[in-house]
């Protein structure tokens, strides 16, 4: 059979291999985005509570009515804008499912896509499952002005071509951790109401913003929540990733095609954790001290690093830091990120695999990303791992 793969450069992902290789070398693994405990017990006892009193069948196919009733008051408490839970709030498999069904619900065969490169693998994939045709815009590298990559707007301006459908956005941003500022919210207003572009805008660490600043979601703007799709993430926000729940809130028009899309991807998501989720949010004190909580391993990580020869760089916002290893190796990221993890037992991630073509001159920084997600004894460890180097 003459078989074409719809997908041809794809292959394992670079967060499966480098935690196979961290299992496979009892190494620490620093690298997949998870933590390692479990979220709070009381979420726990409500999924266990919800199971025994019966939601176990399928839910509505947009998700639990009591949840997306939370999820709309959450939005409009913590960011100004006021989302019908009936129309315009959509409960997915994961911040995954919802970025994915948003791509294949609005991008038609050769139309482009804009990415901001660095970017989280699951972009480019969706594009090209949709017919699309991605478009990368490199960030302004860290240097003697800033310690933090940058995104450069006019070039994101100009690469908007009449062929082009969407832009996707990530902030707080995996994996450099840059959080956006008011400057670049005036940017892409003025953006968007040049050219009406959608956007699509991955958030799913709205809550993991350091050192006093807030997340600056895209609803915070009416001129951007006209056109945006905002996608959010239960497992990050409740350290629960392994139950792949999100949600995606967009104005009615979008959600309903969305929903198009969703319903045949997944049709619904868990009951029982959606049932228990409901309940959870009611208090809002779990996701308001999760900035403190994650600052905390942020400091602890950025420290211990900063006594080793890596050099760490600010981490605004996620669950990670980048460190410049230059001081210790010439390697191209890839091979360093193998060299640490067998020979030195601690699991990173190289951020060239965040590029298009991760073996280019052009995205290799000897950078790493480092993953504080994880127990206070699991980063001294890696840290005493580190210092020995």
């Amino acid at each position: 059979m003459n078989f074409q793969s719809k997908l041809p450069d794809v292959g394992t992902t670079i967060f499966t291999v480098m935690s196979q290789l961290a299992i496979d070398h009892q190494a620490i693994n620093l690298g997949q985005g998870f933590p390692d405990f479990n979220p709070d017990v009381r979420l726990l006892d409500l999924v266990s509570k919800a199971m025994s009193e019966g939601h176990n069948q399928y839910p509505a196919m947009a998700g639990v009515p009591a949840l997306r009733q939370e999820i709309a008051l959450k939005i409009e408490t913590q960011y100004g804008h006021a989302y019908d839970w009936n129309t315009d709030i959509t409960v997915t498999a994961g911040a995954s499912e919802g970025l994915m069904a948003s791509i294949l619900a609005f991008v038609r065969t050769g139309e482009e896509v804009i990415v901001i490169e660095p970017f989280y693998d699951l972009y480019i994939s969706a594009i090209k499952l949709a017919g699309g045709v991605p478009v990368s815009v490199p960030m302004l590298l860290p240097d003697e002005s800033s310690q933090v990559y940058r995104v450069d707007w006019q070039r994101v301006r100009d690469a908007i071509t009449p062929k082009t459908r969407m832009l996707v956005l990530n902030f707080p941003h995996n994996p450099t951790g840059i959080r956006l500022q008011e400057s670049d919210i005036a940017a892409l207003e003025t953006i968007v109401q040049e050219t009406g572009i959608i956007l699509l805008s991955d958030e799913v660490y709205e809550h993991l913003v350091f050192d006093g600043y807030e997340h600056l979601s895209l609803a915070r703007s009416p001129i951007l929540a006209a056109n945006a799709i905002t996608v959010f993430s239960f497992g990050k926000t409740y350290n629960a990733t392994g139950w792949k729940i999100g949600y995606c809130c967009a104005p009615e028009w979008m959600t309903t095609e969305i929903r198009k899309v969703h319903q045949f991807l997944v049709f619904t998501v868990t009951s029982p954790m959606q049932v228990a989720l409901a309940q959870y949010m009611k208090d809002p004190k779990p996701y308001l001290d999760l900035q403190s909580f994650y600052q905390k391993k942020r400091d602890r990580l950025a420290d211990g690093l900063a006594k080793t020869r890596f050099k760490p760089l600010p981490s605004q916002g996620t669950f990670f830091l980048l460190a410049d290893y230059s001081a210790l190796s010439d390697l191209p990221e890839a091979d360093f990120a193998r060299w640490l993890t067998i020979e030195h037992g601690v699991g990173v991630i190289p951020v060239s695999a965040f590029y298009r073509d991760p073996n280019a001159v052009h995205s290799n920084h000897r950078l790493a990303r480092f993953c504080f997600a994880k127990r206070d004894d699991t980063l001294n460890a890696a840290i005493e791992r580190l210092t020995a180097l």
